[in-house]
């Protein structure tokens, strides 16, 4: 991953520079302080992430978030800041996350790992032309990247703000979202029966009523998943109901 840092300030630069390198997943780093050399730097140089200072020297980084969302490929943008009054109008700019000065490690790397992960998924979507060729799939842990196959992953499940993976024996909490989750499991056969859990239809066991004319299922692990009205009817379709 390439990182271009964008602040006025050496002291903040070299801090967050620091805990950049710690990261496994970062191969350079640039510096800018100010709009023109920064999207020079972004233009000239295949930049995946931009930590971006919102007060610059007479200039304010939300003009530079503009211009970036506006080419073909922008790199992803966490804001970098000592003012957290801006945080709904940085993610109104699509930033990916929204960091304070003094930066600390862990939410630095959180950042980093949330940005790796959505690259990763950019690239196994456009490898493989909307269809899931590949045998095995990445987990993004909070330590380490596993390989597990899709075969194996019974459910996937999000509640309180982390998703978790259920195969048959294991179960892995991830940072990835389920919307992320979906395109991953595209075409094949993982589908959403609910907001909040996607299912393997190899792995059902047992299919129940349930409330308001809906089913409950349950797979061959024990684990129990309703299935919401909104997916009833396409669930049917997918089983033969």
């Amino acid at each position: 991953m390439n990182v271009l840092i964008v602040d006025d300030e050496p002291y903040a630069v070299d801090e967050l520079k620091y805990l950049t390198e710690k990261s496994r997943y970062v191969d350079t780093i640039m510096e800018a302080d100010n709009i023109k050399d920064a999207f020079g730097l972004i233009i000239q140089y295949s930049i995946d992430l931009v930590f971006l200072d919102i007060h610059l020297a007479n200039e304010d980084g939300l003009e530079l978030a503009d211009k970036i969302q506006m080419l073909a490929s922008p790199p992803f943008i966490v804001f970098a800041t000592a003012y957290d009054e801006y945080a709904i109008m940085a993610f109104e700019k699509n930033a990916k996350d929204y960091i304070l000065k003094p930066f600390e490690l862990e939410r630095v790397q959180s950042a980093i790992n949330r940005v790796q992960s959505d690259i990763t998924n950019k690239k196994m979507i456009s490898t493989t032309d909307g269809t899931f060729n590949n045998e095995k799939i990445p987990i993004h842990l909070s330590d380490r990247i596993i390989m597990i196959p899709v075969k194996d992953i019974f459910a996937v499940e999000v509640a309180q703000g982390k998703t978790t993976i259920h195969t048959e024996y294991k179960k892995y909490t991830t940072f990835e979202s389920l919307i992320s989750w979906e395109h991953k499991l595209k075409n094949t056969s993982i589908m959403k029966v609910h907001r909040s859990y996607l299912i393997h239809l190899d792995a059902i066991e047992e299919i129940q009523p349930w409330f308001n004319h809906t089913v409950q299922l349950t797979l061959v692990n024990g684990l129990k998943i309703p299935v919401s009205r909104s997916y009833l009817r396409e669930f049917k379709l997918k089983v033969g109901l």
